[in-house]
């Protein structure tokens, strides 16, 4: 893993070489070279550590997703900003199996630092709605319930967010109990 400076630096030497090419004359060369930087720069924006770390994620990989994630060790010199925040957003779904406080502050982290897509951040905070709703903050959690919704626009988290809300609800009903139970009252002694 190198620093995502590298990437950028390799993209405008190999493009410096292919233009070489093509004032050769060698135009298959030249072309092949530019798709090479254009591989560089593609990967200075998305990180392919953390592609193929989504890629586990998506076949239910999690020891998996672990190993390409732990494969970044200096997250802030190696990654763009957007980058470190899928990076933390993947650290606590990966966390959050075991232990939900380191959870919720990766996932805080991906929240400040921000996310390119909103169906992700929606994720993101029905993910810390639920760590609230768990630490019974109820007013956060609704407050970050509201905003995944907002921000699901394609409806993708719309059975998991009614699912939340059902399950607040009935948390916030109080036990009634219907007939069955007589109050005692203490018998007079004689």
């Amino acid at each position: 893993m190198f620093n995502k400076y590298i990437k950028l630096v390799l993209a405008v030497l190999i493009l410096a070489y292919a233009v070489f090419q093509f004032i050769e004359g060698y135009i298959g060369n030249g072309i092949m070279f530019i798709l090479l930087a254009v591989i560089f720069v593609f990967l200075y924006f998305r990180n392919e550590f953390i592609l193929l770390a989504f890629l586990r994620l998506r076949k239910q990989d999690f020891p998996g997703a672990e190993k390409w994630l732990n494969r970044i060790k200096f997250p802030k010199a190696a990654l763009t900003t957007k980058q470190q925040g899928y990076f933390n957003y993947l650290r606590g779904l990966l966390v959050s199996q075991t232990n939900m406080n380191e959870a919720e502050k990766y996932f805080k982290n991906a929240v400040k630092l921000g996310l390119s897509m909103d169906h992700d951040m929606a994720m993101v905070k029905l993910n810390l709605a639920g760590i609230a709703f768990t630490k019974r903050r109820k007013q956060e959690a609704k407050k970050l319930l509201s905003e995944a919704q907002k921000l699901d626009k394609r409806g993708m988290l719309a059975d998991q967010i009614k699912m939340m809300k059902d399950q607040m609800k009935r948390a916030s009903v109080p036990n009634q109990h219907y007939g069955g139970h007589r109050q005692h009252r203490p018998s007079k002694r004689r």
